[in-house]
């Protein structure tokens, strides 16, 4: 069957080589954006009584654990994907994390006010089924052990 845009095949094969930049680009963008969003949580108790209130105006049921329980997640998760060590666990993690942030904080609100939330959902998602790709720790531990996951080509 031909392809549909022949150039596209080229360009496809040109590419190839190169394919495992993908993930490594959403781990770093998504990772640093986990971290430098809380941060301020993390390193300043006063940001994290805020976020205490925030959550408990909104009905969430013990708000202050829920709070620590988010916060650090985001921070632990963030930097786990930027070096990609237990990169699907923690994915699993952020996805749990960023559906719950939009039914608890986000619903209701216009799209681009939900777009920091979407992003790191659908990012995390991305890493949890297609994994952290060749530039990671998870890959250099699966490559030594024999069981390397990496296309090959």
């Amino acid at each position: 069957m031909p392809a549909l845009f022949p150039g596209f095949t080229a360009l496809d094969r040109a590419l190839a080589p190169y394919r495992e930049y993908g993930p490594l680009f959403i781990r770093l963008i998504v990772g640093h954006r986990l971290v430098w969003g809380t941060m301020d949580n993390v390193f300043s108790y006063a940001q994290m009584v805020e976020f205490v209130e925030f959550l408990g105006a909104r009905g969430v049921p013990w708000p202050l654990g829920s709070a620590f329980i988010s916060a650090y997640a985001q921070f632990i998760c963030g930097l786990l994907f930027v070096v990609g060590g237990f990169t699907r666990p923690a994915a699993a993690v952020m996805v749990f994390n960023f559906i719950a942030a939009l039914l608890i904080a986000h619903i209701g609100q216009p799209f681009l006010e939900n777009y920091d939330a979407l992003v790191m959902l659908f990012g995390s998602a991305f890493l949890l089924l297609h994994g952290p790709g060749a530039f990671s720790v998870d890959e250099a531990f699966s490559a030594r052990a024999g069981t390397s996951s990496a296309p090959r080509g």
